[in-house]
């Protein structure tokens, strides 16, 4: 049977995420590692969990979200196409069950902002725990002098956590930053897209997606 679980131990899958990872950091790109795939798939799985999808889909999510940035092994360009199509090949010859590649492929095609529509719940879970992964350690650049907009903004975000309430129906992220290192305009400048794409990700879910940021509420 294919589970998350199997993926984390699995070799072959383990070495793709490591060089995908390998490539951006290359480009100069947070940290897209097993920090930054396993955080997603918990947040994914605890998103549907809260409002009480089945075991079977927060499998689907915390999968999806494991493989979701395999792309960037191809290229950072279309990364979610392409990690689509690894993750068809890598799951189809697990053989698994189509209807859950479906599912996953589904998600992971559509989890970036450029492209992305969050077409099913799954999709949704990931597309808001990954946008909700803005932390100071995936920074990688040591030297703050140096730091562009990207760098400045991630490194200025000292806490993070998507808070779903599902009386209220409500998608919260909650932001700690330290505004010496970035400002919230900074952050709107380059987190925009992600921002209206978690909304709408929040929406398929049934929920109102809020932002707020050193406790004031933006969104």
């Amino acid at each position: 049977m294919v589970t998350y679980e199997a993926l984390r131990q699995n070799a072959g899958i383990n070495t793709y995420i490591a060089c995908a990872d390998e490539s951006l950091s290359a480009l100069g790109f947070t940290e897209h590692s097993f920090p930054h795939v396993c955080r997603v798939a918990e947040i994914s799985g605890e998103t549907l969990r809260i409002l009480g999808y089945d075991e079977h889909q927060i499998e689907l999510a915390k999968i999806a979200a494991y493989l979701h940035d395999i792309g960037n092994l191809v290229n950072r360009t279309d990364h979610s196409q392409s990690g689509a199509v690894m993750a068809f090949r890598l799951l189809d010859h697990m053989d698994m069950d189509a209807a859950d590649i479906a599912t996953i492929v589904t998600a992971i095609g559509n989890h970036d902002e450029g492209t992305g529509v969050p077409v099913n719940a799954v999709a949704a879970a990931l597309i808001l725990a990954d946008k909700s992964d803005v932390r100071r350690n995936r920074v990688r650049n040591r030297d703050i002098a140096t730091f562009d907009i990207h760098d400045r903004v991630n490194y200025s975000v000292e806490k993070s956590a998507l808070q779903v309430d599902p009386e209220r129906r409500i998608a919260q992220l909650e932001l700690t930053v330290d505004t010496q290192f970035s400002s919230v305009m900074d952050f709107f400048e380059i987190f925009m897209k992600r921002m209206l794409l978690c909304r709408r990700a929040a929406e398929r879910l049934g929920l109102r997606f809020q932002l707020t940021i050193n406790g004031q509420q933006l969104i």
